[in-house]
């Protein structure tokens, strides 16, 4: 999925809002000025180029400023800068043509030829504009006809003129193509969308551009509802359940959820934000320090939308409200390792938390038959409620997932039987959180900051740091629990929440920043000492309960749909390269031999 949307993403990286005029400048006055020497090889000429490339510039920004205000006007994708960086890449195209047709009046002096392929030069242009508006724009089909036809129409008018101060004459067959060739455009862009929608409607029942709209309006506007709305629809109706732990005194202090959800599948849409949210509600609510850790599980449990997330996190809400901590003892932080896989695993009563990484190697997100078999691994030595964690703190660059389910399995089992051999003791618990100002989202960092979490046990501290992110570098890890030494912490593990707030922003590398990555590792390793402070300082004696949350009928993305979504995705970019060139070099024949008998 964040392959799918990473090349999505790449569809639409544009120029700055001064490159975009430069550039629409620089091409406007070089076309005028090829054309007037073409037509008209002297001084004059090169007099007659500047202002009529000056008129077409101008012409081109005013069409464009009449089709923001009037014609799009509501539009969420395009604004000004957006429309006349298309008028830029759209006179891209027709430049070629005319630049073919000055070179050619120049050595053969027909400047017929130059008409010629200036008006292919003008059908290719509003082909290329009707493409884009019509797959973009949510506005309804005549306002998106008109807005493509404006610019070139506009121009067009301008190159007439300058036609005619050469001193040619407007014969009846350009008058009679230019209607024409906007005909052939309308129909080869239609049919170029039918094939493509006829994907969407045979695989999911949707059409293919109207995904491709939604996650437009997601990508460069920011709205969630129109991507959700159809994720709703695909979507599968699931059981969630999320592992609670609370820890508390007189009033609650520190409460760890865990949802068996995917934090996905991007920016805001769906559960992305999900570990912020939660976290900021059960603060709000309870007044304690809470934090997010990821469970296990993949984008298939992606939920569907904001009221999914909302349903999610009340349940959790309430259900944190009535726990009634009472045990008073806990075990030892126990780690298991056996040289690929790493176990983190710790008791309080007859219930247990339980983490996984292949830290420094790459992991990803881990499957579910992981948390059954670590579940009745662990009733099996008397415990009754399990939380499974995914610690998420490692990314290299290679993905090889396969063929660890065995190394996770060994450490698990090993974890849980060394743990359950110590005993359990009186423990202390003391938890902070830090928002780093300066980290943004496309810094990697999400709004939940950075919340440490120790626990005291006997002579033992141990923290569990969780970061806002989606996964972490190789070898941060290990930095940063090193450097808690110092600060008498003999154990512990760090985590990221796995947050997809942070994903889609950028368009290198994973299409988000892994913790560590575009960070000061230095900064980063600040503010957890800093949390981690503040932690042992407010650290009193607590006692803990952990129960599991389950909500029934959560709509969630779904394997299923999830792998035909990244299909479609797939088969409709096969689908465009394959049909592109025939479909418009077909239509760009007939529009040649029309204009050889007009």
């Amino acid at each position: 999925m964040d392959a799918a949307v990473k090349r999505y993403s790449s569809l639409f990286r544009l120029p700055s809002d001064r490159e975009v005029l430069l550039l629409l400048a620089l091409f406007s006055v070089g076309g005028g000025v090829l054309s007037a020497l073409g037509l008209l090889p002297s001084l004059n000429g090169l007099i007659y180029g500047l202002f009529a490339g000056s008129a077409l510039f101008f012409a081109g920004l005013a069409a464009d400023y009449v089709a923001k205000m009037l014609i799009l006007r509501g539009d969420s994708v395009y604004n000004l800068r957006r429309i006349v960086a298309l008028s830029f890449f759209s006179w891209v195209v027709w430049f070629f043509f005319i630049l073919l047709g000055s070179v050619l009046v120049f050595f053969l002096g027909n400047q017929e030829l130059w008409m010629r392929l200036c008006l292919l030069g003008f059908s290719a242009s509003t082909i290329f504009r009707l493409v884009v508006f019509s797959s973009t724009s949510s506005m309804g089909y005549a306002r998106v006809i008109v807005a493509a036809l404006l610019e070139p129409l506009f121009c067009m008018a301008f190159l007439l003129v300058l036609w005619t101060v050469i001193g040619n004459s407007i014969a009846l067959g350009i008058l009679i193509f230019l209607p024409f060739s906007m005909v052939i455009g309308l129909t080869s862009v239609w049919i170029f969308h039918y094939f493509l929608d006829r994907l969407g409607k045979r695989s999911l029942g949707v059409r293919s551009l109207l995904l491709f709209r939604a996650f437009m309006l997601n990508w460069v506007a920011g709205l969630n509802a129109p991507f959700e709305e159809l994720l709703e629809r695909l979507g599968e109706k699931r059981d969630v359940e999320t592992g609670l732990l609370k820890f508390a005194s007189n009033e609650t202090k520190v409460v760890m959820a865990v949802p068996s959800i995917h934090p996905g599948p991007f920016k805001n849409i769906g559960s992305s934000l999900l570990p912020s949210l939660m976290k900021t509600a059960l603060e709000k609510e309870l007044g304690c320090v809470a934090c997010v850790p990821h469970g296990l599980l993949g984008h298939e449990f992606d939920l569907a939308s904001q009221q999914q997330n909302r349903k999610i996190i009340q349940n959790v809400v309430t259900s944190v409200r009535r726990l009634e901590p009472s045990e008073a003892k806990a075990s030892p932080f126990v780690k298991v390792t056996n040289g690929l896989a790493t176990a983190c695993c710790q008791v309080f009563g007859k219930s247990t938390i339980v983490s996984f990484t292949l830290a420094p190697k790459t992991i990803e997100d881990l499957p579910q038959e992981l948390g059954l078999f670590v579940r009745e691994e662990a009733q099996k030595h008397g415990l009754e409620l399990c939380a499974v964690i995914n610690a998420h703190n490692s990314i290299d660059g290679n993905v090889e997932m396969e063929g660890s389910l065995d190394s996770l399995e060994d450490v698990a089992r090993r974890c849980l039987e060394k743990v359950t051999s110590h005993g359990q003791y009186p423990f202390e618990v003391g938890a902070a959180t830090v928002m780093p100002k300066e980290f943004s989202l496309e810094d990697g960092m999400g709004a939940g900051g950075i919340t440490v979490v120790v626990v005291k046990c006997g002579k033992q501290k141990a923290a569990y740091v969780v970061i806002d992110g989606n996964n972490m570098i190789s070898g941060f890890r290990e930095e940063i629990l090193s450097s808690l030494v110092s600060l008498g912490i003999a154990e512990g593990e760090v985590f990221t929440t796995d947050t997809h707030a942070v994903s889609a922003l950028i368009l290198e590398g994973h299409g988000y920043h892994p913790i560590g990555e575009a960070m000061a590792k230095a900064k980063v390793v600040k503010y957890i000492k800093e949390a981690t402070l503040a932690a042992i300082t407010n650290s009193e004696p607590v006692r803990a309960a952990c129960s599991s949350a389950t909500v029934t009928d959560v709509t969630v993305l779904g394997a299923k749909q999830l792998e035909t979504l990244c299909l479609l995705i797939d088969e409709s970019i096969r689908t465009a390269r394959r049909i592109v060139v025939p479909l418009f070099a077909a239509a760009g024949l007939i529009l040649m031999l029309f204009l050889l008998f007009v």
